[in-house]
């Protein structure tokens, strides 16, 4: 693992529905990253969405930024054991995304500046379950916590919600991504306690 907040502390579990097994809360927003952070210009950042079928839609950070966004609080569980409450966010449903694009994938491959990457089922993504976001706490996302935008899917572990992404690549058979190949879950449900191949 890369780099790690260092001093982030949490407590235990108490009994709050909200914690996943295995979890602990924190007030802070620890940093985890897989590598160095990639400082991306926002004149040449660009987001993709590319079919099975190589057909591709794009959008700038300027035609990013002017789609319906939406504004929400959500719940994250990181791999490594913390979750924080009551996140603030600010981004583009995926499902805007997705739009009317002529697909059979079940599934999507996430990638990212600095060459990330993190695979799931398209139907997590769909019907209000992820963004890309771009504001957190009403702040542009700095580049630290995968700005300038990064991927949100707060119902799976956060190595899901990957960094600086750059792009969907729809696909009809699942690959592992980066975390994947090196033994973490396919799937990455924080209340099955899918951290690991196995679980």
């Amino acid at each position: 693992m890369g780099v790690i907040t260092p001093g982030f502390t949490g407590r235990a579990r108490g009994g709050d529905p909200r914690l996943p097994p295995g979890q602990y809360l924190t007030e802070d927003f620890p940093v985890l990253s897989a590598g160095p952070t990639p400082r991306v210009n926002l004149d040449k950042w660009e987001f993709s969405v590319t079919t099975e079928k190589g057909e591709k839609r794009s959008w700038s950070w300027h035609e990013m930024t002017a789609l319906p966004s939406e504004k929400f609080t959500v719940d994250i569980h990181c791999v490594t054991q913390w979750t924080k409450l009551d996140t603030r966010w600010r981004g583009v449903p995926v499902a805007t995304l997705l739009g009317d694009a002529d697909t059979e994938a079940d599934y999507v491959m996430a990638r990212s500046y600095g060459g990330y990457t993190t695979n799931m089922p398209l139907a997590d993504l769909l019907d209000g379950q992820a963004w890309v976001v771009y504001e957190y706490n009403g702040k542009p996302l700095s580049p630290e916590h995968g700005g300038p935008a990064r991927l949100l899917v707060p119902h799976l572990y956060f190595w899901k919600s990957a960094k600086w992404v750059r792009g969907l690549q729809l696909t009809t058979k699942d690959e592992p991504g980066f975390w994947e190949t090196a033994g973490y879950h396919d799937y990455g449900d924080p209340w099955r306690e899918q951290r690991y191949q196995g679980d």
